[in-house]
């Protein structure tokens, strides 16, 4: 049961080299800071004199993590990821980091975003591709560069990088070194700190960094690979950043956590001035402001500033549910929707609400809140998004792979706000998000918006996240 409205998350990963620490804690709590960017699977491994124990499972870190597991992976050097699919299935095999022999030693590799020349790779690879024992992209690039004939693990990672096209911020770890790089167009986000002890970690937000104590240095600049080692950090310009930057815009709008920089802005702030946009282009007259939490409050907090409508918590979110492999039976089903919210009656009874939320993908969850409003007594029910209507399929690294799942690929705003059925409907402008970003439009992929991709994607991607599963074998007993 899907009981979000949203584009699914990327992932998270994360890397740290620093000797005397509990470096599997650190990743635990990393990882725990960025377990909104997925919660399928999760897994930290571990370099302990070279030898490296990697430890991965379906779930949540905290689900997956114990304090006796986390005990037995001692070592130098760390590195995590969270997931959430977009090439591959939901099952073990394709949880992450992704491990493989490389000169008799062992690498580990976790992947943020989607290679979009997959299929080509895969034929370029030949009898190497029978290495290959599960259906993500991100373990052919650990292939790739386990498979390297290069002495050096930063020659692979500079003769294979030029070869990847599309999404892919990348944290490795070999013989206690941890590497980390990113694609030249910058799509998905990556970021490097240090520790009280003079040592680095690497991280896809920032948040991972604050929770263990690291003072944010810098963003890993597009195409730049960084490799950590005991006490020191090198930063390599392997190839020069596109001409055309693709920061996705939706790490602003919905995936990162609020409390984190991008582009040196703090994402919170640059949402309430996402809802005070919105608020100057489609005002409307009302008694409260209200969020669909928890992404949705930031930008409510700014309409209400600049409308001057006051604002409320009309909605309860229950931020305990997480994933659950408990399915409800019927009854609950039917209700699934408070599960996760739950209005507060006596606060909107009578009362014509604007309900401001970040986005709106299928509409079904959002027609489901409204009906939820209606029937807990609001008067009216005016929904205002922060971000414009999402009318194309990602293919960076966002499951929304089909045009049929984006309800404004098909409809215009008058019919959308008919099918989820509020009074009104109102998106913010693509110049009002611009404006509220204080950034040029050409920092940014907004291709979900506007169909104009920074990377062609070939034919054969837009099929499915599916589209590998055939080639997939179990990995040898």
């Amino acid at each position: 049961m899907r009981l979000s409205d949203k584009p699914e998350e990327a992932c998270g990963i994360f890397g740290v080299v620093a000797p005397g620490r509990e470096v599997s804690r650190l990743a635990f709590f990393a990882l725990f800071a960025l377990q909104h960017r997925g919660q399928e699977s999760a897994g930290i491994a571990v370099s302990d004199d070279g030898h490296l124990t990697a430890i991965k499972d379906m779930g949540l870190v905290s689900q997956v993590f114990k304090e006796e597991t986390l005990k037995s992976l001692s070592g130098q050097a760390a590195i995590g990821h969270v997931r959430y699919s977009t090439t591959g299935s939901t099952r073990w095999a394709n949880a992450q980091p992704v491990c493989h022999n490389r000169n008799g030693h062992t690498l580990a590799l976790g992947h943020n975003g989607n290679i979009v020349n997959t299929a080509e790779l895969r034929e370029q690879m030949g009898p190497l591709g029978e290495k290959l024992t599960s259906s993500s992209d991100s373990e052919l690039m650990a292939v790739m560069i386990a498979s390297h004939p290069a002495d050096d693990i930063r020659d692979a990672v500079v003769d294979v990088m030029p070869r990847i096209r599309g999404a892919f911020s990348v944290i490795m770890l070999n013989q206690g070194t941890v590497i980390g790089f990113r694609d030249p167009w910058g799509i998905r986000p990556l970021c490097v700190g240090k520790l009280e002890d003079g040592n680095y970690a690497l991280s896809s937000e920032t948040c991972g960094l604050d929770i263990i104590g690291a003072e944010f240095l810098q963003e890993i600049k597009p195409g730049q690979m960084a490799i950590i080692k005991e006490g020191s950090l090198e930063l390599k310009q392997v190839i020069e950043p596109a001409e055309r930057q693709g920061l996705c815009v939706f790490e602003f709008i919905y995936f990162a956590r609020p409390d984190s920089v991008l582009e040196g802005k703090t994402v919170s702030q640059t949402r309430i001035r996402m809802g005070e946009e919105l608020a100057r282009e489609s005002g409307v007259e009302a008694d409260m402001v209200i969020p669909i939490p928890d992404t949705g409050t930031p930008a409510a907090i700014g309409f209400a500033r600049a409308s001057g409508i006051p604002y409320g918590e009309g909605l309860i979110k229950n931020r305990y549910i997480g994933r659950t492999f408990i399915q409800p039976d019927q009854t609950l089903r039917e209700h699934g929707i408070r599960m996760k919210l739950n209005p507060l009656g006596e606060l909107i009874k009578g009362k014509s609400l604007v309900v401001v939320d970040d986005s709106i993908v299928r509409g079904n969850t959002t027609s489901k809140i409204v009906r939820m409003l209606y029937d807990a007594g609001a008067r009216e029910v005016h929904l205002r998004i922060s971000s414009p209507p999402i009318t194309h399929p990602c293919f960076y690294g966002i499951d929304t792979a089909t045009s049929t799942e984006l309800i404004a690929s098909s409809k215009k705003v008058s019919q959308i706000r008919d099918h989820v059925g509020a009074d009104s409907l109102e998106y913010i402008t693509l110049n009002g998000l611009q404006r509220a970003l204080g950034m040029p439009a050409d920092r940014f992929c907004r291709a979900c918006f506007t169909g104009n991709y920074p990377v062609d994607v070939p034919d054969e991607l837009k099929m499915s996240k599916h589209r590998f599963e055939q080639v997939e074998k179990e990995p040898a007993l």
